[in-house]
């Protein structure tokens, strides 16, 4: 028997999530989780960790809290350290207490991680706050859900001054509201509803405790929503910080390595936008055919890199065999900035860089150096285009072409994930393939896409998919892209 973690994911933000949930995440052996968690929190988990889907929803594995409480308590007999991920916080309104009651009569070792409840997260990201001095000096929190029958004090409600915070109260809108004013509260009272809050999908709708129901039906809204009521709620235009962002409202679908996707992500993250990440590709190092090479590394006239993956892989055997980089006497050759900051990375600055992240446009930046009889070396993918190298042979260079990773298809946690994406985005032919492999080819044409360069477009192409090109071919000509689609829209 192992221990169970109930963890808070927070109101569906990826990023607020806590440390220490991420932590415990990264060594479960089985996760349970459901619809309000966002499925971004399942790149934490290793490869090995068996995942169960819990929602309300069709196709979920146990559906019922008793199902769900048996499944936690056979997970745990079974000796797996189990987390159940529940959207904001565990004991908000989510039933937490009641998991921890089974695993305590079980006598299952258990232990709560707290989560950023909505309730105040999701009033944040729509510009209203909870509190404000000289207008809300408290605030309530509700559940919305079967107001009817629960045994709220109307009248106490309504004669607050505080703010009024209802969750998953949508389908009992007018009943709130009607209970409300009933009770004495100003019908002209200023109330909010967001939907979907800290996600993507965000949206809200403002209006009075009067006509914030019919405003709402108007604009078709579905759960999950936030009810706020109180004057705060005539802050959020003046407070609207996320809703401003460049990216704002797009979920977009990033498809490299989960190693190459960290950063690109947190400069979308910043930029306003949701990113469903799917690592269409797994890189296999395979740099130990570098070493019939190695005795030579001295003699080369140059080395050439046509990716990030294979500076990595190329430096990384050179530590584990104590290379020496001071014998090498080669000028260095980076397909793009990326890649040449990886190089740089290591001391080493590379004096041939080329402009755009393709091959030709690395050809034609080596062109102006070499000449016939130069020794090349190129580390790089067994499943790289054979121009650059078939080019330099062309010209009477030497060329040792060794391959020192392989690329593989990925894996996919949850292919539900990909039903929110707006966008996506490719960045070699391989990642097409894989994704069409991975979710299906009408699944990607439904989908705007967004091609790094040509190649890549041309893979596309053969899909019968229309992608908008970049102008510039490297993740900051991806971004500048997004940002002028978004301006269009």
């Amino acid at each position: 028997m192992s221990k169970v973690y109930l963890i808070g994911a927070g109101p569906g933000d990826e990023e607020l999530l806590t440390l220490k949930g991420k932590r415990i995440l990264e060594k479960c052996t089985a996760v349970m989780y459901d619809r309000l968690a966002n499925d971004s929190l399942l790149k934490y988990l290793n490869k090995d960790c068996k995942i169960y889907y819990c929602g309300k929803e069709p196709g979920c594995h146990y559906k019922t809290q008793e199902e769900i409480n048996n499944m936690l308590v056979k997970l745990a007999k079974e000796g797996h350290i189990v987390g159940r991920i529940k959207g904001g916080d565990p004991y908000i309104f989510g039933r937490g207490g009641e998991e921890a009651l089974r695993l305590h009569e079980e006598g299952i070792e258990f232990e709560v991680i707290p989560g950023i409840t909505s309730a105040i997260s999701v009033l944040n990201y729509a510009g209203i706050p909870a509190t404000h001095r000289g207008i809300a000096q408290s605030f309530h929190v509700f559940t919305g859900k079967s107001t009817e029958k629960l045994n709220i004090n109307w009248e106490a409600a309504a004669k607050s001054n505080g703010t009024l915070i209802f969750l998953m109260g949508l389908e009992s809108i007018e009943t709130i509201t009607s209970k409300l004013m009933e009770n004495g509260k100003e019908k002209t009272c200023p109330c909010a509803v967001i939907r979907k809050g800290t996600t993507s999908k965000q949206r809200k709708v403002t209006g009075t405790l009067e006509n914030i129901s019919i405003k709402v039906r108007e604009k078709g809204f579905k759960s999950p929503c936030i009810i706020v009521i109180g004057e705060v709620v005539s802050l959020n235009e003046k407070l609207s910080w996320f809703e401003k962002k460049p990216l704002y409202g797009k979920n977009i679908c990033i498809t490299r390595t989960k190693e190459q996707s960290k950063e690109f992500r947190e400069k979308l993250l910043d930029l306003g936008a949701e990113v469903t990440e799917i690592n269409t590709i797994v890189v296999k190092d395979t740099s130990d055919n570098l070493k019939n090479y190695i005795e030579k590394l001295a003699e080369y006239d140059y080395i050439t890199f046509t990716s990030v993956n294979g500076a990595n892989s190329f430096f990384k055997y050179l530590r584990e065999v104590n290379y020496d980089v001071r014998k090498i006497k080669a000028v260095f050759a980076a397909i793009g900035k990326a890649t040449a900051d990886a190089i740089m990375d290591r001391g080493i600055v590379p004096e041939i860089i080329a402009e755009d992240f393709i091959a030709e446009s690395l050809f034609k930046a080596m062109r102006k150096h070499i000449k016939a009889g130069d020794k090349i070396l190129v580390p790089r993918s067994k499943q790289a285009r054979p121009y650059l190298v078939e080019e330099l042979r062309n010209l009477g260079c030497e060329v040792d072409e060794v391959f020192t990773y392989d690329v593989e298809k990925g894996e996919i946690f949850d292919i539900n994930a990909f039903e929110e994406v707006d966008i996506t985005i490719f960045t070699s032919p391989t990642t097409v393939k894989n994704l069409i492999e991975m979710v299906g080819l009408d699944k990607v044409k439904e989908k705007q896409v967004i091609a790094i360069g040509p190649i890549t477009n041309k893979e596309l192409l053969k899909n019968g998919i229309e992608a908008v090109v970049c102008d510039e071919y490297s993740t900051d000509g991806i971004i500048k892209k997004l940002i002028e689609i978004k301006g269009e829209q």
